[in-house]
């Protein structure tokens, strides 16, 4: 992951001093740190889009550990791990789902401080080394600690937020259940007292992005179910294991989704909010309703008013054509309105899902887009579009998807044999 970028101070800003007196401001990192914590700037969020939103949403209660290590000292704010989680991600988490769901919670009014230093607690950058030993016992610790004022059994899911910048960690976040720790019933979360939490536990650095925290966390709003996440990493676990550059050889392993959902990328620009999500994972989270995925069965021919995924009031939202009785397309429209501004392009993306594959390895993926354009690295031409590749043949399922025209931002798609 790329170092934080930092917000410039302007020349001539002043601080008050303990005793009262007024001192030029210097470029030091300490405040350079401050001034990212109470403005973001360099993460470009959105703003706060939340009002009038939550009045009939489904409320997921959160409880934010402020955590921090014996041996590092740090300047962040409670007031930011509040902004953070209750503002900004709950604007994206109501996007997303349109505003059927909401995040609201509690900031623990204290920093825990773990017993050992951070160098008891590291672990790698690379999922399939880390340890999770490790990773364990910084749970326990400070769940340990917050139990003291909390009860913990109420909350859909718990953050784990620490006073610590992702070099001294070694990762900017991760999902501990479901997730690094697995999704068994033995590996469920438990309190002090042997309660087992009824979601689930995910830790970040302080620096991580909009997208990463709503990627660990959606992990555990999935949920598991018949002995697997609901919701994986869509990203390949193998090729972000390869030596080399972490966010480049992160890069290199979105094969199957590239930049166009964060559970893929988690953002696609340091300094830009994340991409929305795709009805893929939107249908997973049970966000999307069934009833604006027009389904359409093989052999079957027929056209299609497919409106963009963004749109609240549109009719149609997704295609779904199943193949068997586990492989299917999925036909979306993604175009640059709200979050999804932030996407590489827009366009038609065409996927196949295999309920089949429950996690990414080894190439393998429950969801893949159709590459469109090739040429084009980390699928960024993925989109399908009246004026480039507008037409899709699979002849193995006797299949053609083409793009017949496009009025405003909706696409007409005609589905025949092939």
């Amino acid at each position: 992951m790329e170092a934080l970028t930092r917000a410039p101070i302007p020349r001539g800003s002043k601080v008050r001093s303990a005793s009262g007196e007024e001192s030029v401001v210097k470029r030091t990192t300490v405040f350079m740190v401050a001034v990212f914590l109470l403005t973001s700037t360099a993460l470009a969020e959105s703003p706060d889009r939340s009002k009038g939103r939550e009045t009939a949403c489904r409320v997921e209660r959160g409880l934010i550990i402020l955590t921090q290590f014996p041996d590092i000292k740090h300047t962040v704010r409670r007031e930011y791990a509040e902004r953070r989680f209750f503002r900004e991600l709950n604007d994206y988490v109501q996007e997303m789902s349109y505003s059927k769901v909401c995040l609201k919670g509690d900031v623990t009014p204290q920093w825990v401080t773990l017993p050992d230093p951070v160098s008891t607690y590291r672990i790698s950058s690379r999922n399939l080394e880390v340890d999770k030993h490790r990773v364990r016992k910084l749970i326990d610790d400070a769940l340990r600690e917050a139990s003291k004022s909390f009860d913990l059994t109420p909350y859909s899911f718990i953050a784990i937020f620490l006073g610590a910048k992702v070099k001294e960690y070694g990762m900017m976040g991760l999902c501990g259940y479901p997730g690094m720790l697995g999704w068994t019933s033995e590996d469920a979360i438990r309190t002090p007292k042997g309660q087992t939490l009824k979601g689930g536990v995910a830790i970040y650095c302080y620096q991580a992005h909009l997208g990463t925290l709503f990627h660990d966390i959606a992990h555990v709003l999935g949920g598991v179910k018949d002995g697997a996440r609901v919701l994986p990493c869509l990203y390949d676990h193998d090729l972000q294991a390869r030596p080399g550059n972490m966010r480049e050889t992160f890069v290199d392993a979105t094969i199957n989704m590239g930049f166009w959902d964060p559970m893929s990328c988690h953002f696609r620009e340091w300094n830009m909010a994340p991409p929305g999500i795709s009805s893929w994972t939107k249908l997973r989270l049970g966000w999307l309703d069934p009833a604006k995925v027009k389904v359409v069965n093989p052999g079957q021919k027929t056209e299609v008013a497919l409106d963009p995924l963004e749109a609240v009031d549109g009719k149609t939202l997704a295609i779904r054509i199943p193949l068997t009785a586990s492989t299917f397309y999925l036909i979306e429209n993604r175009q640059p309105e709200g979050f999804d501004k932030n996407l590489p392009g827009s366009g038609v993306l065409i996927m196949f899902g295999d309920d089949r594959v429950k996690e990414c390895r080894n190439g393998r993926s429950p969801v893949k887009l159709v590459d469109a354009d090739p040429s084009r690295p980390h699928l960024e031409g993925a989109a399908f579009d009246m004026e480039k590749k507008h037409e899709f043949a699979d002849r193995e399922h006797n299949l053609k998807i083409r793009l017949v025209s496009k009025e405003g931002d909706s696409y007409r798609i005609r589905i025949e044999p092939y």
